[in-house]
């Protein structure tokens, strides 16, 4: 499910950035996704379903300059199709129960506490000097090693050693872990 927000959200990135292209094929990978989406919420009925992924992707693409860059873009994707889907019930007068059993099924994932927390490590990173977050990112989240994080940055090796472990004490003190207690 990452890899699909990751490619997702960097083809909207590069849509809003003006590639055309890039929003042509996100909005063809995202029907897909929508297609299974609201074939699972609505069965076989492939009118409906072809109609609501057609009214989502054109909600996406009309509000795309309402995407939150630092967010993730499934969710508020989803989110967009959830409404779809309400106001096709509404017309439809669609009235359904499903027992508790099945109930997570009704629902989206809920990655709010994820996209919470990408926004804090941002936030905080980038309080920090700008070798100390880069390095942070390339080891710490993006799981480079310290050689291919010291060929992305342009440090050299120890450089990038010492600016992740500089910068992971101020983190520390910022958010009161231990910052201190790091070094007893």
């Amino acid at each position: 499910m990452r890899e699909t927000e990751q490619k997702l959200k960097a083809l909207m990135l590069m849509g809003l950035d003006g590639d055309a292209v890039a929003q042509g094929r996100l909005l063809s990978d995202l029907s897909a996704h929508l297609k299974l989406f609201f074939a699972r919420r609505l069965g076989c009925d492939d009118a409906d379903v072809e109609d609501l992924v057609q009214d989502c992707l054109i909600a996406v693409h009309v509000r795309r300059e309402t995407f939150d860059r630092a967010g993730l873009f499934t969710p508020w994707a989803h989110a967009i199709a959830r409404y779809k889907l309400i106001d096709h019930y509404r017309r439809k007068r669609v009235r359904s129960w499903s027992p508790l059993d099945h109930a997570d099924e009704l629902f989206a994932p809920d990655w709010t506490d994820d996209a919470m927390h990408a926004r804090d490590i941002t936030r905080l990173l980038d309080s920090l000097p700008i070798n100390q977050s880069d390095a942070i990112r390339k080891t710490r989240i993006e799981g480079l090693s310290t050689e291919e994080a010291a060929a992305a940055t342009g440090l050299s090796p120890s450089l990038v050693k010492v600016s992740v472990h500089r910068g992971l004490k101020a983190l520390m003190a910022r958010v009161g872990t231990g910052g201190d207690d790091a070094d007893r």
